[in-house]
């Protein structure tokens, strides 16, 4: 797509709805096409699936197809070479996968792992393994997390089936858990980690299931909310407590506690390394650059989306090098691994992409 012959820096799509989960295609032939989740505090939701036209160079719409309540995460298959089904996976009350056409979207399977009851517990997030794309992980309310395979049957008549199963579940957390990563250490398939509202980092490695390592606990033991590696250097994670801003009883509003993203080296557990504390308002998302360790992007509710430069860890790391003024609150940020200069954040019903 000719997009840097018009030097265009931002691309604006409005939803008709709140934007909350959204990620961004990888399939080489897929450039700038996004997938958007509303967040509509009701059973009914949607997912829109927006492209860039390269004539125009506005976002349209593609696809629109229901969703049983919002979104908590949207991945794309980390399909970079185009050789699997166009797949798409949200989380919700179940982890779903769905078939992207160019003329429908629809449900391949849906993979629930409480089939004794009539009661699901949520889930908060998930991932999507980039070195075996047959691989999922969960992470719930219930304290567990589950890693799912997957398996892509042959074709049959014009179908290409996908099944999923249980290859295993664990209790990772004593409270709920927030958020799940694969780690790309010890070639990518089987090491992962995951926060939770019991205010820990904790290792898994599908090998040794036996036992798990903390790798960080929040002094406070505030939750944890988000956990995310560094895409070039496997030794570093981001994460982010929920914002602890509790009121004391002399005062009729708490006092502003600025939230910060902790950065962690796993050769160094407990201690973090850098601590980036210049938003004035809960953190929302994190995202590494895909193509430099030592880039990071965060966002929050004070509309800013703050890029840092790591590099001279462990001397503190005081302001970001670059910053961006949203219309509203940001929820939400993803850097696009296959384009490298864009980075993509919705606010209320806006969805940005901003050239970096």
């Amino acid at each position: 797509m000719s997009l840097h012959g018009k030097r265009k820096e931002i691309y604006k799509y409005e939803a008709p709805w709140t934007v909350y989960a959204m990620n961004w295609s990888v399939r080489p032939d897929k450039r700038f096409r996004l997938a958007l989740g509303s967040f509509v505090e009701e059973y009914n939701n949607k997912v829109q699936l927006v492209g860039l036209e390269e004539e125009s160079s506005e976002f349209v719409c593609r696809n629109t197809f229901d969703h049983p309540y919002p979104t908590t995460k949207i991945m794309w298959i980390p399909d970079t070479k185009g050789i699997y089904p166009d797949l798409l996976a949200t989380s919700g009350d179940y982890l779903r996968i769905w078939r992207v056409s160019d003329t429908e979207t629809r449900l391949e399977c849906l993979l629930n792992n409480n089939k004794n009851s009539d009661f699901c517990a949520p889930l908060t997030s998930f991932d999507w393994n980039e070195v075996d794309p047959n691989l999922l992980g969960t992470s719930s309310i219930d304290t567990t997390c589950t890693i799912w395979g997957l398996e892509t049957g042959q074709v049959l008549g014009r179908v290409n089936l996908v099944s999923g199963h249980v290859k295993t579940q664990l209790i990772a957390h004593d409270k709920e858990v927030y958020d799940i990563a694969f780690s790309r250490a010890g070639g990518g398939r089987d090491m992962f980690a995951s926060v939770g509202a019991d205010g820990s980092v904790r290792m898994f490695d599908l090998r040794h299931l036996e036992h798990s390592t903390i790798i960080y606990e929040d002094p406070q033991h505030h939750p944890l909310l988000r956990l995310c590696w560094n895409k070039q250097d496997p030794n570093y994670l981001a994460t982010m407590a929920m914002d602890g801003m509790e009121a004391s009883p002399a005062l009729a509003a708490p006092p502003p506690r600025p939230a910060f993203v902790v950065i962690l080296d796993v050769r160094v557990p407990c201690t973090p390394v850098a601590r980036l504390n210049n938003h004035r308002a809960c953190v929302n998302g994190i995202a590494w650059a895909p193509h430099s360790s030592c880039h990071i992007c965060t966002a929050a509710d004070d509309h800013q989306a703050l890029i840092w430069d790591i590099q001279q860890m462990p001397r503190a790391i005081e302001d970001p090098i670059l910053a961006y003024t949203a219309e509203g609150e940001i929820n939400n940020v993803q850097w696009a691994s296959t384009q490298p200069d864009w980075i993509a954040i919705c606010y209320n019903n806006c969805l940005e992409i901003l050239r970096v």
